[in-house]
This record gives structure tokens, sequence and C-alpha cells, in this order.
């Protein structure tokens, strides 16, 4: 049984791959935005106008 032109056990690993991959994209994206925050915060106090 094919579809796609792949076998039914691809589509398995192709989702498995996916379970995996989505999440550590989310989890790597937030901690990338959270990281350029503090490095925004860290260059502002070193030069003082941060009023």
């Amino acid at each position: 049984m094919t579809f796609s032109g792949l076998e039914w056990y691809w589509w398995l690993v192709i989702v498995a791959v996916l379970a995996v991959a989505v999440p550590c994209k989310i989890k790597f994206v937030k901690w990338w935005s959270r990281r350029e925050q503090e490095k925004k915060q860290e260059q502002r106090g070193k030069w003082g106008d941060d009023a």
C-alpha cells in the first residue's frame, strides 16, 4: 500500500520526526527571543539610556 509513492511505514517515520521537531522548534524560538530581549536590556543598561 503506497500513498504519494511512499510506503505506509515511511509516513509513520515522517510523522514521528515532525512530532519531535515541532515542539523542539517552538522551544528554540522562545529561548532565542528571550535571549535577544536579555541582550537588548543588557545593552540599554550598559549605555545608560534606559529612561
